[in-house]
């Protein structure tokens, strides 16, 4: 073999140290590499299927809350009241002691209606029928308990009540083709307790919907005739930014 083949022969097998030397370098750094990846990627899915947030300390929202409203005459057999459909929107504030415990208010249009039987006032023994439709500028005020947030959502119930002040209220008897102002027969201030609560749902990271359901209990007099306290459950509906 002449000095040609000799030099040949010596490249042939430098070159092939040298592939075998990469192969195994490029060998060795995958699996190095591999439990860093799979960790990883591990790590992502955990917080894709339990994803937690930082609580925020004030939440600001705004809520429509289709209600369902009647009169409670207690013991008076003379009045009967029949349920109807009503509404409330505004907005809503959630204050955070902590990451589980809020201080809950905001402030609320809310529309009462109820259809009540009772003594006529102008006959004897005859009964008259009559639609209420009562509006208040409501302020509640609640303590807010909420779980942890796990898979997008999160559980909460309150407790508190509410404050309202009359803005309008008009009644309407039966055969009468218009509603007409109560005036002072309605009472100007609304007192509750309610209790409640729902889900949370975690839409990103700056936008949560809220859905649940509330009973509202009045423990003040809503109107004079037959001097009854008005009720109602709220299916709530909110969106906090």
């Amino acid at each position: 073999m002449g000095f040609d083949g000799t030099l040949m022969t010596l490249i042939q097998e430098i070159y092939t140290d040298y592939t075998n030397n990469m192969q195994k370098k490029t060998i060795l750094f995958l699996l190095l590499a591999l439990p860093f990846v799979f960790s990883n990627h591990k790590g992502l899915a955990q917080d894709y299927y339990s994803s937690t947030y930082q609580y925020k300390p004030i939440s600001l929202g705004i809520t429509f809350s289709p209600n369902i409203g009647w009169m409670r005459y207690g013991d008076n057999d003379e009045y009967e009241s029949s349920p109807k459909f009503g509404y409330a929107y505004g907005l809503l504030a959630d204050f955070a002691f902590s990451e589980n415990y809020y201080f809950s208010t905001g402030l609320l249009i809310n529309t009462l209606n109820t259809e009540t039987s009772g003594p006529s006032p102008e006959t004897t023994g005859g009964t008259l029928d009559r639609d209420y439709r009562l509006q208040y500028a409501e302020i509640p005020i609640a303590v807010k308990l909420k779980s942890t947030m796990r898979y997008f959502r999160s559980y909460y119930g309150q407790f508190g009540f509410t404050a309202g002040l009359k803005l309008n209220a008009k009644e309407q008897e039966a055969g009468a083709s218009s509603r007409h102002s109560m005036g002072s027969s309605a009472d100007f201030l609304r007192l509750a307790l309610q209790i409640g609560g729902g889900v949370e749902w975690q839409l990103d990271h700056n936008l949560v919907m809220m859905t649940g359901l509330t009973f509202n209990n009045g423990f003040t007099r809503a109107v004079r005739a037959g001097e009854p306290r008005n009720s109602y459950i709220a299916f709530n509906f909110g969106i906090f930014f």
